[in-house]
């Protein structure tokens, strides 16, 4: 299923249409923000922590990703907790995270889109392993590079579209 970003509202729309509408690949490792315009609409875009969270991530503003998921006391909260430790790059306490998320709903079709994409753990998806394989991305770069970043995209946008269809 492709991912829509009308589906969340204009607002939301808006400001993925700022890059890419939601099909930008975030990077491996903590990045700073090329689009310095999103963080104003981000502040002032009448939503969760949740939603804000995945949005700063996306736009890579670190730091307010990092307050934001810290302070939502949710699996949610610390699924975006543990991407941005994983994007540090921090894998143990990405991993630390990832423990607090348990089971994620989003884990299924996850598991599925990453195995077509290359990234297959076998019958259940495994953050833990797909820490490590973002590790070894980092290292390697080419194809095991290009297989993270489209793994992850399709994260975000799971767990993104888990949070606003919930919380919009």
């Amino acid at each position: 299923m492709p991912f829509d970003p009308a589906a969340y509202g204009p607002a939301v729309a808006s400001i993925l249409a700022l890059d890419g509408d939601g099909e930008r690949l975030l990077p491996l490792t903590r990045a700073t923000s090329d689009h310095p315009e999103a963080r104003p609409a981000i502040e002032s875009l009448r939503a969760p922590g949740v939603v804000k969270a995945g949005l700063y991530l996306y736009f890579s503003f670190w730091e307010e990703a990092h307050e934001t998921a810290q302070e939502i006391a949710t699996a949610e909260g610390s699924y975006w907790h543990a991407i941005l430790h994983r994007q540090e790059p921090d894998a143990g306490n990405s991993n630390y995270w990832f423990r607090q998320v348990g089971r994620h709903a989003i884990f299924p079709a996850l598991r599925e889109r990453a195995a077509a994409l290359g990234v297959d753990f076998g019958a259940q998806w495994n953050p833990s392993r797909f820490v490590q394989y973002c590790e070894e991305a980092r290292r390697l770069g080419g194809e095991t590079e290009r297989r993270a970043l489209e793994t992850q995209r399709v994260e975000w946008q799971l767990l993104f579209d888990y949070c606003a269809t919930r919380a919009l």
